[in-house]
């Protein structure tokens, strides 16, 4: 298995120091990572002052369906781009596949769906992503940066949005509370 093949279908949590705010304390749900580069989607931070009908009503959408939740800021990268983050019970255009994690859709027809009553029945949209260019996220893990854990769609989907990160930390036998801010150098 490749890294490229390891790290799509994570979660990438942001080490403590990271030293970029933007992600602090971040949980990053990857669903590409080849030799061009990575392409995640923020899950541990909401987007404040925006819920789904608005969001639905802005695209033209009659919200239906859907329940009024919150928006997730998806990252720092084309900010006003939506993703659907979704279980594999629904796929449509250009639906991209990451393990555990369930499915990415970009596409305005899940939104459609999903206010519709017919969509995938577990979802959450977000705005932004969090992108890297070639050999830039691995640069960045060797660097104290990021952790890459296990898929969890428990996690992802199950958990409040303000404990995702300490939440998959212990999901891999890891209390957050113990860990270093600074790496050693040997």
């Amino acid at each position: 298995m490749t890294q490229a093949e390891y790290l799509a279908g994570r979660l990438l949590l942001a080490m403590p120091g990271m030293g970029d705010p933007r992600f602090d304390h971040a949980v990053v749900a990857m669903y590409v990572h080849d030799g061009e580069g990575a392409l995640g989607v923020m899950v541990g931070k909401i987007r404040h002052g925006l819920r789904l009908h608005e969001l639905l009503e802005d695209l033209d959408i009659h919200p239906g369906a859907a329940p009024d939740c919150v928006i997730h800021d998806g990252g720092p990268v084309e900010q006003q781009r939506g993703f659907v983050l979704h279980s594999p019970d629904w796929a449509g255009p250009g639906t991209i596949e990451a393990g555990e994690l369930g499915c990415l859709s970009a596409s305005i027809e899940v939104l459609k769906a999903i206010a519709a009553g017919e969509g995938p029945s577990r979802w959450i949209v977000a705005l932004g992503y969090a992108g890297w260019g070639a050999g830039q996220l691995e640069g960045e893990m060797r660097r104290h940066g990021w952790h890459a854990a296990r898929g969890n769609a428990e996690v992802l989907f199950d958990t409040p949005v303000s404990a995702r990160w300490k939440a998959a930390w212990q999901s891999e036998g890891i209390d957050p509370a113990l860990l270093a801010s600074e790496t050693g150098r040997a």
